[in-house]
């Protein structure tokens, strides 16, 4: 059977033995990373041993791998799997290395990575994962020493010579592999082919000591610079006329706990105004361990975040949410309603009523801006006109799910993650009936016309010659 190349190998994540591809250090590619969030490279893992690796989950177009899940990978490996690790470690490296300069249709030469695939196709166990998070890839060597209990050994061809591996004692080996593109002396493809060599002899001197041994390929940062599809909620695809969107970082959500995790809040952006001055409360509500939650409260049927902020506006301001949980007999279910945001200032409340903010208990609320302004929807009712405060929440989520919006979820809580949103939008939004009006004037146009044309009449007499001839009575 023709070998599969290094671009199908990226393409279909993982296989078995039996496939030549169970690739079970791919976690290890993950390595290198690069010093910004938006960046990620690939991670390339295979080892000696058999079934060391399940197929990686959540491997479609877009998904990043992150720490936790790359450790996920890489323990069993380390635990069952052989003693001695190698870890390439290039300068560079992206994924559209491999679609560039790989084999294409299993033109073998062609490829730049020959040794790769071929070491991949006779591998028990591999695994590739295209795209592994900077900090993951950064921690990498540091993740490697701890597990194995052994010093990572800078190490070339002759020094690899040199050594006397045992089977049974741990070794990190470390390679690194240059890609000096920006020098102009020599072109990629001829990089990453000496690259490839060197990679293929380190391998070739382990086989030919019967030495069992894990191996991963990684980058310290991407070679090319490629559009961060971690927060595009619609995946990738052509965006024509559109700016790229901003990056932005994803941070914990708040959790209140008592026995357990009872209340989940987060959001993409809280910020408040007070008469003319506007807050930013994001950087200090999120991903912050000392948050201020005296007053918060929960049961099965009251809950109430309380968010304390010690010098905001110059005095102490606390923001409660205060949500209820009702059965009702018409739809056999339980709904949570948040009923008031309430906002404590120098002795003095503020009211907003929230109860458009609704849905199943078991679900969470979704809206892309739960705001006191007009011009965002309007959710927060101020009870008194006009109100001196202001609160806006940009992607707005009541009863949870996981993902770059604003969420809070006081029910039903299973651990600190969200369960699935019910949103705000209505069936029909602006672009439907716009679409659906200009679909009925168009019928209406079409209509009409074949009314038109149906309506019209031909001439049912007609001049006979042989006949008589038609004469008309001339009126003089």
């Amino acid at each position: 059977m023709m070998a599969v190349t290094a671009v199908d190998w990226l393409r279909v994540g993982t296989r078995r033995a039996p496939a030549f591809w169970q690739m079970q250090w791919l976690p290890l590619l993950l390595v290198v990373a690069a010093a910004a969030a938006e960046q990620q490279v690939p991670l390339v893992l295979w080892s000696s041993d058999r079934d060391l690796w399940a197929p990686a989950a959540d491997t479609h177009e877009g998904h990043i791998t992150s720490d936790m899940q790359l450790s996920t990978y890489l323990d069993p490996a380390l635990k069952l799997g052989p003693r001695n690790v190698l870890l390439f470690l290039q300068d560079k490296l992206s994924i559209e290395d491999f679609t560039a300069y790989g084999g294409v249709f299993g033109n073998k030469q062609d490829s730049a990575f020959s040794n790769l695939e071929n070491a991949l196709d006779l591998a028990p166990s591999s695994l590739v994962l295209p795209a592994v998070d900077w900090y993951a890839v950064s921690t990498l060597t540091t993740y490697l020493q701890e597990k194995l209990g052994a010093s990572p050994l800078h190490v070339d061809l002759a020094t690899l010579r040199e050594l006397k591996l045992n089977a049974s004692l741990p070794a990190l080996l470390l390679i690194r592999l240059p890609y000096t593109v920006s020098s102009g002396l020599m072109a990629p493809r001829e990089v990453l082919t000496g690259n490839d060599e060197v990679i293929g002899q380190v391998l070739s001197t382990l086989k030919s000591e019967d030495i069992p041994y894990t191996a991963a390929l990684t980058a310290v940062r991407p070679s090319r610079v490629a559009r961060d599809v971690a927060m595009v909620a619609g995946g990738l695809g052509r965006q024509l006329l559109q700016k790229p969107p901003a990056s932005s970082l994803i941070h914990p959500p708040v959790s209140y706990n008592d026995t357990a995790p009872r209340i989940l809040f987060w959001a993409q952006n809280f910020s408040v105004s007070y008469k003319d001055r506007r807050e930013d409360l994001t950087s200090l509500t999120f991903g912050v361990e000392e948050l201020n939650l005296t007053g918060s409260f929960w049961n099965d049927s009251i809950a109430r975040l309380a968010l304390t902020y010690e010098q905001l506006f110059g005095t102490k301001v606390t923001f409660k949410f205060i949500l209820a949980n009702r059965f009702y007999p018409v739809s056999a279910r339980h709904w949570f309603t948040m009923e008031r945001l309430e906002i404590h200032s120098n002795g003095s409340v503020a009211y907003f009523n929230a109860s458009q903010v609704t849905g199943p208990s078991i679900y969470s609320f979704h809206c892309e801006y739960v705001s006191s302004l007009s011009e965002n929807g309007n959710l927060l009712v101020p009870q008194a006109q006009p109100s001196l405060w202001q609160v806006s929440l940009q992607d707005f989520q009541v009863g949870g799910r996981e993902g770059p919006n604003l969420e809070i979820q006081a029910f039903n809580v299973t651990g600190e993650q969200f369960s699935y949103a019910s949103d705000c939008a209505g069936f029909f939004s602006p672009g439907i009936w716009m679409g659906l009006l200009t679909s009925l004037f168009m019928l209406f146009i079409f209509t009409y016309g074949l009314h038109m044309i149906l309506s019209l009449k031909t001439m049912d007499r007609f001049d006979d010659h042989k006949g008589p001839t038609i004469s008309f009575t001339q009126i003089g």
